[in-house]
């Protein structure tokens, strides 16, 4: 299951990415917004990051202007992993090697089609394990206040 969420600035994202997911028969919770008037975007960082990192969702995707805001936003949510994305080599780079469980992307830098793409890159990049899960530890231990350097 995949928590959807995004602002205004990432409404028209959001619609082809819905709209994406129903094509491929995917299962997907929509946390909002739904139009483009402007709301506030941590609202539905949290909302998506709580479903991913309680264990609702399986993975999050969520969009604003620039995909910057919502991801520190989702970040803050002890699990997340929220990265944001503008190229195909970042979209499966942030899952395979960051085990990223959250894609953020921005409706002011992308295009729709970009969108759907990086989605499915997403979606289907598996995580690589093995040296990555170290470092993948090392963002856990920082995050728990455990981290030495």
């Amino acid at each position: 299951m995949i928590a959807l969420g995004c602002d205004h600035g990432g409404f028209n994202l959001m619609v082809a990415i819905k709209k994406y997911l129903d094509e491929k028969g995917i299962e997907y919770t929509d946390f909002g917004t739904d139009s483009a008037e402007s709301v506030d975007y941590p609202v539905y960082a949290y909302k998506v990051a709580k479903a991913v990192t309680g264990g609702g969702c399986d993975i999050g995707i969520l969009c604003c202007g620039t995909g910057i805001g919502i991801a520190m936003a989702a970040n803050k949510v002890k699990g997340a992993r929220a990265a944001v994305v503008n190229n195909e080599f970042g979209a499966e780079m942030t899952r395979r090697h960051n085990h990223a469980n959250i894609l953020c992307m921005g409706g002011r830098v992308i295009t729709e089609e970009e969108a759907v793409k990086f989605t499915d890159i997403f979606l289907n990049t598996p995580e690589e394990g093995g040296r990555h899960d170290k470092r993948i530890a090392m963002i856990t231990a920082i995050e728990e206040g455990i981290f030495e350097a």
